[in-house]
């Protein structure tokens, strides 16, 4: 059985791709009632699932008619995406971002599950055992070489 916050997190990617517009607007309080579960735990799948390294911007509105707005973020298209890495990785790369660029080029349909797990896997610190700076280094250089070779087909 999924938990609430994989419930929550597909109610709302299913109601983005239903938006014409490619954003909803939704009310925390609303939504909580919806899945019998208490405001934060909307707030904790928004802040930890829709970030802008996966894709999404969130904005919200508080107050007495408060809202919170999420709207994905589309991938340029292939040839723009190479750019898209260098300037998301740089030099040097964080396993957080990194995870963030996979999620973000599986989602858009570029890379498989498959391909994404392995590419996890390869930039994760546990394959990548050694200090800071230098693993950053690395796993942006692997990252940099894996994702350029899946995306040249």
């Amino acid at each position: 059985m999924r938990n609430i916050s994989d419930l929550i997190e597909q109610h709302l990617k299913h109601m983005l791709q239903e938006s014409s517009e490619g954003a909803v607007e939704l009310q925390r309080n609303e939504l909580a009632d919806q899945f019998s579960c208490v405001p934060s735990q909307i707030n904790y799948v928004i802040s930890t699932r829709f970030t802008l390294e996966k894709g999404y911007v969130v904005e919200s509105k508080r107050g007495g008619g408060g809202y919170i707005r999420i709207q994905r973020i589309e991938l340029p298209t292939l040839t723009a995406i190479q750019g898209h890495i260098a300037e998301t990785v740089g030099d040097q790369v964080d396993q957080s971002a990194a995870e963030g660029l996979i999620y973000q080029l599986e989602e858009a349909g570029f890379i498989s599950k498959r391909e994404a797990n392995l590419l996890r896997a390869a930039v994760s610190r546990e394959a990548i055992a050694v200090k800071l700076p230098l693993r950053d280094e690395i796993r942006a250089r692997l990252l940099k070489a894996m994702l350029i070779t899946l995306l040249i087909k």
